[in-house]
């Protein structure tokens, strides 16, 4: 039984990277995506767990995994973790339901992370993550892991390629309802394979990934978490013919805010939402211009609904 078990570790085949046939990697300019997430909250982990003299990693800020997946992170550090929540529910439909960016340069140089999600913010439920790489040799800082063995865990993918996550394998949990998703926690998966300190997954394998990577921008780095499916019925990108524009960005403290519509028609259905970098709504309106006064320098997000439609838009306040 025993030499069974480890023939099916090492011969299991998981997707492939991205551009590759039966890879599950979503692109960050795929339509699939309705929105995404509007808020973050980070517990910053150490460079190095196994020397915490290092202190705790500090690259990016919360804001960072705001909005659509643009490369631009915050990093986790060993052990950290981050905590987004959205401004609808998310829901399970077919297939996937949300995705998880990373900034990895190449498909084999992969920072990992566990995936939970909460419906009320308290009790979290993980995915059932499997990762069968080698656990006889440590994976060195820049080393490399092959995506093929890795499962629902973030960060199998490239940068500006989601690591999709399927709420329908978590039915019938308790105290988790899956059609009222509004909080995904990301946790740094410890890539060490030392036995006092790494990390397993559901199977009870240490995970193995890059480490020590004892810079600032060490361990998981976070990037977004797109939602597939929404409770929002309807919910869809903007399509290319309403061309929205907002400017100017970055805007003044003082200043306006102006929203364009190069379309043929005003829409029926207009609202504009901006929420600060704490997840506050601090606007809502049906104007296309708003007034700035005397607004906190920071990162907001707009939200723009049109008709049934929706996307979001990040913009600087100096």
């Amino acid at each position: 039984t025993v030499a069974l078990c480890f023939v099916l570790q090492v011969s299991a085949q998981y997707a492939p990277p991205a551009g590759q046939q039966g890879t599950t990697a979503i692109n960050a300019d795929s339509n699939i995506f309705v929105f995404w997430a509007n808020y973050c909250n980070v517990n910053r982990g150490w460079k190095d767990i196994a020397d915490t003299t290092l202190g705790k990693v500090t690259y990016g800020t919360e804001s960072n995994a705001f909005a659509k997946a643009d490369n631009s992170v915050v990093s986790l550090g060993d052990g950290g973790q981050a905590v987004l929540s959205f401004a609808y529910p998310i829901v399970d439909g077919p297939g996937f339901d949300f995705a998880v960016f990373e900034n990895a340069l190449n498909d084999s140089f992969l920072e990992l992370a566990f995936v939970e999600v909460s419906s009320d913010s308290i009790h979290f439920v993980r995915f059932p993550s499997v990762s069968y790489s080698d656990t006889t040799v440590q994976i060195g800082t820049f080393g490399s892991v092959d995506a093929t063995k890795i499962h629902n865990l973030a960060g199998k993918y490239r940068y500006l390629y989601g690591t999709p996550f399927d709420l329908n394998e978590l039915q019938d949990t308790p105290q988790l309802d899956i059609n009222n998703v509004r909080y995904v926690r990301i946790i740094d998966a410890i890539g060490t394979i030392d036995d006092s300190l790494c990390t397993y997954d559901s199977q009870g394998n240490k995970i193995n990934d890059p480490y020590p990577t004892a810079f600032e921008t060490g361990g998981f780095d976070l990037d977004a978490v797109g939602v597939i499916h929404s409770e929002y019925q309807g919910a869809s990108s903007l399509p290319n013919e309403y061309n929205i524009s907002v400017f100017p960005n970055p805007v003044s403290c003082n200043g306006k805010l102006f929203i364009y519509f190069q379309h043929f028609a005003f829409p029926k259905v207009f609202r504009v939402q901006i929420f600060n970098n704490f997840g506050q709504l601090i606007v809502s309106s049906n104007q296309q211009i708003i007034n700035l006064n005397h607004w906190k320098k920071g990162v907001y997000i707009v939200n723009i609904t049109v008709d049934e439609l929706f996307f979001y838009k990040k913009i600087v306040v100096f």
